[in-house]
């Protein structure tokens, strides 16, 4: 099995992590789940992480095949239209994203000028299908529970989980946003663990300071199986779901939800511009 180079780049800001996914053979890559920050209390997008994994790529001479997001991120604002506008690349997310649009479309009221049809992303891929990264081959794993439209992506050895499994002291992805389901979690879980021991896995998240002193990002099926604080390998489903939503209860909204989701559902890119030249965000009140 041919073996990808990962480099991770961590945003402190909202504990997120990103990955670029290199086939040393031809140097093409695919970046995962790219972090554009955003400053809530100006309402501007900001480029620092971002940046940073631009400068790396040029640097390191890498052909930019993909630009994949593993969901709609709740608590950050997706890089990927920027990306696609400096980088190239093919803009890639799960097909299901649709039902996201549908939903928040709704939520936030958006009018018909909002298409929830994907055509926002270059790809919309189905759970089992195959794409390549110059010679690697990459697999797609449907995985709701956190949201309906949630995937992973199993490159090579690597699997990039997005929210689904956190490290296994911090156990599993919330599943109280709309569609997300704990029971539906815990079957999308199962996928995972039986993917081979030895499989590595990259979180999409992490926050150093409960018990240790550094952010991770790397674990494994057999780490996972044997230590994650919410699902082990023979945690029953009744207890999982339990345990999750009893915990899911204490949570507070994401920061950045209500700007992240807007744009989020627009692969990252801001709303059409006003007449006065000037883009919007809807802001529910009383909602939650």
């Amino acid at each position: 099995m041919l073996k990808p180079q990962v480099t991770h780049f961590f945003d402190e800001e909202t504990g997120s992590l990103s990955y670029i996914v290199v086939d040393p053979a031809s140097n093409a890559c695919a970046i995962i789940d790219p972090v554009l920050g955003f400053d809530p209390v100006a309402a501007r997008t900001v480029h620092h992480t971002t940046d940073r994994i631009i400068d790396f790529i040029q640097r390191q001479h890498l052909h930019v095949h993909w630009i994949l997001d593993t969901h709609v991120h709740a608590d950050h604002v997706s890089a990927a239209a920027y990306l696609h506008e400096k980088l190239g690349g093919q803009m890639g997310i799960g097909s299901r994203v649709t039902e996201v649009q549908k939903t928040f479309a709704g939520f936030f009221h958006l009018d018909g000028g909002f298409s929830c049809d994907g055509r926002q992303f270059q790809r919309l891929f189905e759970d089992g299908e195959h794409f390549r990264i110059g010679n690697l081959d990459a697999q797609v794993i449907h995985t709701p529970g956190h949201t309906p439209a949630c995937v992973c992506y199993l490159i090579g050895d690597a699997l990039f989980v997005g929210d689904t499994l956190f490290m296994p002291d911090l156990g599993t992805a919330r599943c109280d946003f709309p569609g997300g389901d704990a029971a539906t979690l815990y079957d999308s879980i199962q996928r995972i663990y039986q993917l081979p021991d030895d499989t590595r896995i990259y979180v999409c998240h992490d926050y150093p300071g409960d018990g240790r002193e550094h952010y991770c990002f790397e674990t494994s099926v057999l780490e996972q199986k044997s230590l994650n604080q919410h699902l082990r390998a023979e945690t029953a489903q009744d207890e999982f779901v339990t345990v999750r939503e009893t915990r899911d209860k204490t949570l507070d909204l994401p920061r950045l939800m209500l700007p992240a989701v807007q744009l989020n559902i627009r692969g990252g890119r801001l709303p059409e511009s006003e007449e006065n030249g000037v883009s919007y965000l809807k802001i529910p009140l009383n909602r939650f």
